[in-house]
């Protein structure tokens, strides 16, 4: 079978055409291939070829024979070009010749159809959430290797294997959580007459009692003040407000009055201008979450139909949750050595899908604060918003500079380009849980972040959060908190931590609040880590447990999947009633499938 199906060329290649003063390479490798030449109708395409190649050999300036059809190295490529064009012509006519039966409205339709089947397909595949994307493929493999006897071809004894492995896991993650160690049972139903205030009050009292001994400063962050006094002024503040809910204004507006106060105090402290503007959130998660929320509904706007979030590696993991709520993608930045995020490495991984741009202040995994002024030239550059978390410590560095600390660069609205912050003032703001706040550089970005619905038959319904109802009395002890400390109490707290924080080793990673402040705690945490060390290096090969068991394995385990299914064994263990038992197995024997 001709190797072209075609007619051959005109022209052939003889061994008249093969010259005895060319090089010995040549007179071979053209004596060889002749013959197939011949039947292949490609001696003008090979003799070409051959001229305009250089050999090694070639004597200098030994020019190809007259008879050949392609003297120069420049029209080497000329027979490719016919070949081509044959190729397109034949083709053309084939389809001409196959569409003749179709009237021009079907060639048309078909168009539009295929061409929006290939369209959706392909965003049904590469879509961050599709279960076919690279991402998804390698989450999913474990469990099918383990789970699926007709995806891979594994042993059954191997799979039962496995999976006994990981229910064994599981239990002893159940079985070594201190909360879960309660000696007394469960209440599991209504008592069938209600209990007097003292009697509930007592019960409140000995569930108090199980609290690990935090009152001492044993505990990384968790716990940022519990002064006695101010805990006092919490309780009463909350009680004042315990019916009331922000949903209603116009029954409660002394509480909406708190609200509009603790936003614009916050607004001055990070320095927004009278544009400025934010809302109350439940926590540090929510503030970020409604950020991501505002930001994805403007990129709506701009005609982006995957808005990306572009943040550090060390970022909160909030930000994978508004990803994954919002249907948004994340795309993670790596670090410096200083792990600091890599502002180069953040300006290219900038896209026209890109929503908003994250800096850390500071981050949650080193305490390291992000180069926000770096990063806001970018997002000036590219016209993309900027939210800079400022979760963890944002009511600690504002006060650092009034408590002769001041940071290297400025990190609050103003610095260019930052467009949104988020602070928690149940944090070192010393607010009771359940107390945050995002805020904006300007309105226009939060109102992306409201929800309103004009259809629903039960009427109007806005919402500035994702909570419908709040709890008022939380909002109440937040700004009582704000009013108790005031200026000088918060630059006061702030030097005292800071001072605290100075006096440990650098290298130790620790959350340090206004209770570890106190008298000889510090002084007993050194004392209890040189005892720690001490006793891991008699027993080295000792297992790990409790809570330090699951932290290890997110970093030891290499299968991702595994890690978040036995992360899920810690979650359902905080809403489990039943007692655990040495001999007890809450996640069954291994069945195979």
């Amino acid at each position: 079978m001709s190797v072209w199906p075609l007619a051959s060329p005109p022209l052939v290649a003889s061994s008249a055409v093969i010259s005895p003063a060319r090089s010995p390479a040549q007179l071979e490798l053209c004596a060889g291939f002749l013959p197939l030449l011949e039947h292949s109708g490609l001696q003008e395409l090979f003799v070409g070829f051959l001229w305009a190649t250089p050999f090694q050999d070639r004597p200098r300036g030994c020019n190809p024979p007259k008879t050949c059809p392609h003297p120069c190295p420049e029209k080497a490529f000329e027979p490719y070009l016919e070949i081509l064009e044959v190729y397109s012509t034949k083709a053309k006519n084939y389809v001409n010749g196959h569409c003749t039966k179709y009237e021009p409205w079907q060639l048309i339709a078909w168009s539009v159809v295929w061409t929006l089947l290939i369209v959706w397909g392909y965003e049904f595949v590469f879509q961050p959430e599709s279960k076919y994307a690279v991402s998804s493929v390698k989450t999913d493999s474990s469990k099918r290797f383990r789970n699926e006897p007709g995806c891979i071809p594994v042993k059954l004894s191997l799979r039962i294997q496995i999976q006994d492995k990981l229910n064994k896991t599981k239990d002893d993650i159940s079985k070594n959580m201190s909360f879960l160690k309660v000696d007394k049972e469960y209440v599991k139903a209504l008592p069938s007459q209600g209990l007097s205030s003292s009697a509930v009050l007592e019960k409140l009292k000995e569930y108090s009692s199980m609290d690990a001994f935090w009152q001492e400063g044993r505990a990384s962050g968790t716990v940022y003040s519990g002064e006695e006094k101010l805990t006092e002024l919490l309780v009463k503040a909350y009680g004042d407000f315990a019916w009331s809910n922000p949903l209603h204004p116009d029954i409660f507006p002394g509480l909406r009055k708190i609200e509009a106060e603790i936003v614009r105090i916050a607004c001055s402290l990070f320095n927004g201008g009278p544009d400025s503007c934010g809302c109350v959130t439940s926590g540090g998660t929510e503030s970020i979450l409604m950020a991501c929320k505002a930001y994805r509904d403007l990129a709506f706007e701009k005609g982006i139909k995957t808005p990306e979030i572009v943040a550090p590696q060390s970022a909160h993991a909030a930000f994978n949750k508004a990803a994954s709520y919002f249907g948004m993608k994340i795309v993670r930045v790596p670090l410096t050595k200083m792990m600091e995020v890599d502002v180069r490495a953040m300006r290219r991984a900038i896209s026209r899908n890109t929503a908003m741009l994250v800096c850390s202040t500071p981050q949650f995994p080193h305490g390291v604060i992000d180069p926000v002024p770096e990063v806001a030239k970018l997002a000036v550059k590219y016209k993309i918003p900027l939210h800079v978390d400022a979760c963890l410590g944002g009511f600690l560095i504002v006060f650092m500079e009034k408590a002769g600390y001041p940071l290297e660069h400025p990190f609050d609205f103003r610095v260019k380009g930052v467009t949104s912050i988020s602070a928690d003032t149940h944090k070192y703001g010393y607010a009771p849980k359940g107390s945050s706040l995002v805020l904006y550089s300007d309105k226009k970005y939060r109102n992306y972040q409201f929800f309103v619905d004009t259809d629903w038959q039960g009427g109007i319904y806005a919402s500035p959060t994702i909570a419908g109802s709040r709890p008022g009395g939380i909002s109440a002890a937040c700004w009582a908190a704000l009013m108790h400390f005031g200026e000088n109490g918060y630059v006061e707290a702030t030097k005292q931590i800071i001072k605290t924080a100075r006096f440990l080793k650098s290298d130790i990673h620790f959350c340090i609040t206004l209770l570890h402040a106190r008298k000889r705690v510090a002084i007993q945490f050194l004392k209890d880590i040189r005892e720690s060390v001490t006793q891991i290096m008699k027993n080295p090969k000792a297992k790990t447990t409790g809570m330090g068991a699951i932290y290890g394995m997110a970093q030891t385990t290499v299968d991702r999947n595994m890690v978040a299914e036995l992360s899920s064994v810690f979650l359902d263990s905080l809403y489990s009633t039943d007692t655990v038992t040495q001999g007890s197995q809450m996640n069954g024997s291994p069945k195979p499938r």
